[in-house]
C-alpha cells in the first residue's frame, strides 16, 4: 500500500471521528469522510471553526450617558476626553504653569542625550517642544506633532522667533503621528493621551516608530487622587495606562510621583 492510500485513509478517518462527536448530521457527515480528500478535510474543518468562533468585540464603544466633558467613546472602558482647541493656547502658556506642573523636573525625568530623536506628540504651542530642544543639541531633532494647523503653526513661529533650528513640525492624524519608523528614541506625551479618539491606533504606530529599547512617557493627571481639581475625564490612572500599553506590547517600567498634581509614566519597546 503507498503513503497516499494511508494519508486518505487517515484523513477520512479523523474526519468521521469528528464527525461524529459533533453530532446531529451524523449521517451527512460520514458520507462527507468517505469522499473528502485530506486537504479538503482541512480546509471543511477550517471553516466549520471559523463559523463556530465568536465574532471579535469591537475596540470602542459609544454610549448614550456619559461624561459631559467626554465623548462618549470608551477604550477598555475609559471615557475618551474632547480635544483642547487653539482656544487653549492661552491655558498652555500661562505663567503660573511653571509652578504649577514643574516642567524642568518632566525635562530631568527624560534623561535626554546630544543626538536623540524625541517626539513631542500632542505638542500644542510647543510649551515642551522648546525646552527639548536644547537638550538633544544640534545634532539632535524634536518632532512636534499636531493634528491641528493652528497649533502648528504656532510652533512654527516659535521656532522662527527664538532661531531653533533642531525643531520639525509633522502633521499627524487621528489615527496616525506620522514618525519615521524606528527612527525615535523618545516619545513624550503631556496630557494628551487621554484625548486620542483612537488610542489603539495611534500606540500601535508609536510602537512602531520607537527603536528598540526607546521609551515612551506619559505626563498626565492623578486619577488616584479625587482632590486634585481637573476634570475626571482628563485624568489617567497608571493603571489604566499599563492596560492600554500592553495592548500595543509597550513594557511598564517605572512611575515617578514627584510633580505636584501628575504622574511620570514611562514605558518601554522590548524587541
Amino acid at each position: 500500500m503507498t503513503r497516499a492510500f494511508f494519508r486518505n485513509r487517515f484523513g477520512r478517518v479523523a474526519l468521521t471521528v469528528v464527525l461524529a462527536r459533533a453530532g446531529g448530521q451524523a449521517s451527512q457527515d460520514q458520507y462527507l469522510a468517505t469522499v473528502l480528500t485530506p486537504h479538503k478535510v482541512h480546509a471543511w474543518l477550517h471553516a466549520r471553526v471559523q463559523i463556530a468562533a465568536p465574532p471579535l468585540r469591537p475596540l470602542y464603544e459609544t454610549r448614550q450617558t456619559h461624561d459631559p466633558n467626554g465623548t462618549g467613546k470608551f477604550y477598555m472602558g475609559r471615557e475618551i476626553a474632547q480635544v483642547m482647541g487653539p482656544g487653549g493656547i492661552a491655558w498652555l502658556d500661562r505663567p503660573e504653569r511653571e509652578e504649577e506642573e514643574n516642567p524642568g523636573v518632566v525635562i530631568d525625568a527624560l534623561a535626554l542625550r546630544d543626538g536623540e530623536v524625541v517626539a513631542d506628540l500632542g505638542a500644542g504651542s510647543g510649551y515642551f517642544t522648546f525646552r527639548i530642544a536644547p537638550r538633544v543639541g544640534r545634532a539632535g531633532r524634536v518632532l512636534a506633532v499636531e493634528i491641528q494647523d493652528e497649533m502648528l503653526e504656532t510652533i512654527r513661529r516659535r521656532a522662527v522667533a527664538l532661531k531653533v533650528t533642531n525643531v520639525e513640525e509633522i502633521k499627524g492624524s487621528e489615527t496616525d503621528p506620522k514618525l519615521p519608523a524606528s527612527g525615535v528614541d523618545l516619545v513624550l506625551m503631556v496630557d494628551v493621551y487621554h484625548e486620542l479618539a483612537y488610542p489603539f491606533e495611534v500606540m500601535t504606530k508609536v510602537y512602531q516608530a520607537l527603536k528598540p529599547g526607546a521609551e515612551v512617557v506619559f505626563v498626565e493627571y492623578r486619577k488616584e487622587d479625587p482632590r486634585i481639581p481637573i476634570k475626571e475625564v482628563h485624568k489617567m490612572s497608571v493603571d489604566q495606562l499599563k492596560k492600554e500599553m500592553k495592548a500595543v506590547r509597550l513594557s511598564y517600567v517605572r512611575t515617578v510621583e514627584t510633580l505636584p498634581s501628575q504622574h511620570i509614566v514611562i514605558f518601554e519597546k522590548h524587541d
